[in-house]
């Protein structure tokens, strides 16, 4: 009976000792998987908001930064403006809009609205992009949105950030007039304009999957998915090339706080060749726009040099 009893408390011992064993090679399996997967990801820990990250973006105001635009378009280069505009703004979760009022459930984001107004010979395109990104740092964008209008038509693309990436897209082309799908989550190119703004240094880097920006994705009819790319950050410039697609685009921003961004270049095959759309900043102002709408505020557009 000893020997049996002896032998069973040997045995309960080993399996103690393997469990050990095991459960230390467990914890080390999701660090390992983690630093692989960094760089394709949004970190996972929230980052916390500096004193000078909250006096300057949560002092009532919008920044408003306008460039002037060098854009490719049907072989051709056209002049225009853009501009970015971006607000911190606390954000329903599950509805996923602008919350009108304030509540713990609401997550804080950094809004960035961004917008293209440029001819082609008789007719106008107006292109806006809409990424609420959380100021945390450590998920996905909740939402991007993209409309395009011209003389021929409009064209408007949703994602919502949920269990997957849930897209929606409505086109007035015969191939995408109405789609509803689904996607792995994976980086969004849209996502990145914000990121940087937080913290250029989290910008993921090497080779990734990356969803372009639904802007670049729409004017070319390209597939709303993930594409090969590899990403490159230098002190002031972040580059991501896209092999498959021909395409690279190159930030240029300011590597001190708040990191705003100078201008970018966007190189891409239009029609026979490969043309490279420019932007360069022209102006900054900090202003709670959304009250200025009278007439006398039209001199702010003087400012930004818009007219």
């Amino acid at each position: 009976m000893k020997s049996i009893l002896k032998t069973s408390v040997l045995y309960l011992s080993f399996i103690a000792v393997l469990s050990m064993f095991t459960a230390c090679k467990n914890e080390t399996h999701p660090e390992q998987k983690l630093a692989v997967n960094t760089s394709n990801t949004v970190q996972k820990t929230a980052e916390p908001l500096s004193q000078e990250f909250k006096d300057y973006w949560y002092a009532g105001e919008a920044e408003i930064s306008s460039y002037k635009l060098e854009q490719a378009r049907y072989s051709e280069m056209r002049e225009g403006t853009a501009v970015l505009i971006y607000v911190t703004e606390d954000f329903l979760p599950e509805v996923q809009v602008k919350a009108d009022h304030q509540n713990a459930k609401n997550i804080p984001v950094l809004k960035l609205n961004a917008t293209k107004n440029f001819n082609t010979g008789i007719y106008p395109y107006s292109i806006m992009q809409s990424t609420f990104y959380p100021v945390t740092n450590n998920q996905h964008a909740l939402k991007v949105s993209s409309s395009i209008q011209e003389w021929c038509g409009h064209v408007y693309a949703q994602l919502n950030n949920r269990e997957k990436f849930e897209i929606m897209s409505h086109s007035y082309f015969e191939g995408e007039a109405d789609e509803h799908f689904k996607l792995e989550k994976t980086i969004l190119e849209n996502e990145l304009w914000t990121q940087l703004r937080i913290n250029p240094k989290s910008l993921p880097i090497g080779d990734l999957k990356i969803i372009p920006s639904f802007e670049f994705t729409r004017l070319k009819h390209k597939p709303i998915k993930a594409y090969n790319a590899k990403a490159d950050l230098n002190k002031d410039n972040y580059t991501i090339s896209y092999p498959g697609l021909n395409r690279k685009l190159s930030i240029n921003f300011n590597p001190n706080f708040p990191h705003e961004i100078l201008g970018w270049e966007e190189t891409f095959t239009s029609g026979p060749k490969i043309l490279t759309t420019k932007a360069t900043k022209l102006k900054t102002i900090k202003s709670p726009y959304w009250q200025k709408n009278h007439n006398k505020d039209a001199i702010l557009r003087e400012t930004l040099q818009l007219n």
